[in-house]
């Protein structure tokens, strides 16, 4: 019996192994096994402030109150991550897709463990190969018109974290626009924006990542390129996707999708059909000799 290569899903800040449903269920219909995984410090494996629950709310507390995700870097993250993926693969490289700043835990995670990547698949996300800090591109002139910092309610230096209080009318309006804008039905966006952790480690945004093309660079690597993201602006994205053919050893399969920040949940087909062309791809004699399957 043939087996295929199995496909992971990584989520950014904030979201969970969730966000991915709609993605998995069209996965599943083309034949292609998927996992989605919670990263460290999310979904299962997050923890809230206390001040979020307490009743009355003090946004004063929540907004200085030290993050219990604090001591998460994208270093702890990837080692979480090279695990799961050996776990899911069976020690078989797998296809790892990754959306936003779990971009930046994937990245770190296709340097430590090359063999366990058949192709690493950005998707509107931080891919910070040339050894600076995720949160150093977020202020480029390439991202202006990102709406993620204004959403923020604690300063993520003092707290440990980027903190959302999804509570608050104002600011979750901020958050909808930035993550799913207007190509997202309301009843889903608000769906997603409950399902928010609080807390998105600030360590992990904080932490240079360095990668090196006979390691990060002999995989295979694709990005979707999300054109109304106001997340990610999309002149951010392609630089990313300029800094990662400067380390790798081929150029980098690029697919435009005209999306929010948040395709798994506005596009679930469209960018299914982008997993499923890659992963047919990766079954390629050329290809797999180069990812090693």
């Amino acid at each position: 019996m043939h087996i295929t290569t199995p496909v992971v899903l990584v989520h950014g800040f904030w979201h969970g192994s969730w966000c991915w449903s709609l993605v998995g269920e069209q996965l599943a219909s083309r034949g292609i096994a998927s996992v989605a995984v919670d990263l460290d410090g999310h979904g299962l494996k997050s923890r809230s402030p206390q001040t979020r629950w307490r009743r009355p709310f003090d946004s004063g507390a929540f907004a200085t109150e030290p993050s219990p995700m604090a001591g998460i870097t994208a270093s702890s993250a990837a080692e979480g991550l090279v695990e799961q993926v050996r776990r899911i693969g069976n020690g078989r490289p797998c296809l790892v897709v990754a959306h936003s700043m779990g971009g930046t835990v994937a990245t770190a995670a296709a340097e430590l463990a090359p063999e366990l990547f058949a192709e690493l698949m950005y998707v509107a996300a931080f891919a910070p190969v040339g050894g600076m800090p995720a949160a150093q591109y977020i202020n480029m002139p390439e991202n202006v018109g990102e709406l993620v910092a204004s959403g923020l309610s604690a300063d993520p230096a003092a707290v440990g974290a980027l903190r959302y209080d999804t509570g608050d009318r104002d600011r979750r309006a901020v958050i909808r626009e930035a993550f799913y804008n207007d190509d997202v039905d309301e009843a889903t966006a608000e769906a997603a924006i409950s399902l928010l952790t609080a807390d998105a480690p600030a360590g992990i945004a904080l932490e240079p990542i360095k990668v090196t093309a006979g390691r990060y660079g002999s995989i295979p690597h694709g990005y979707v390129v999300c054109t109304r993201d106001n997340a990610i602006r999309p002149a951010l994205q392609r630089l990313m996707v300029h800094e990662i053919d400067a380390v790798s050893a081929r150029p980098t399969t690029v697919v435009e999708i005209d999306s929010s920040h948040s395709p798994f949940l506005s596009h679930p087909a469209a960018l299914a059909d982008v997993v499923q062309a890659a992963h047919a791809a990766l079954r390629r004699p050329d290809r797999a000799e180069t990812a090693g399957v």
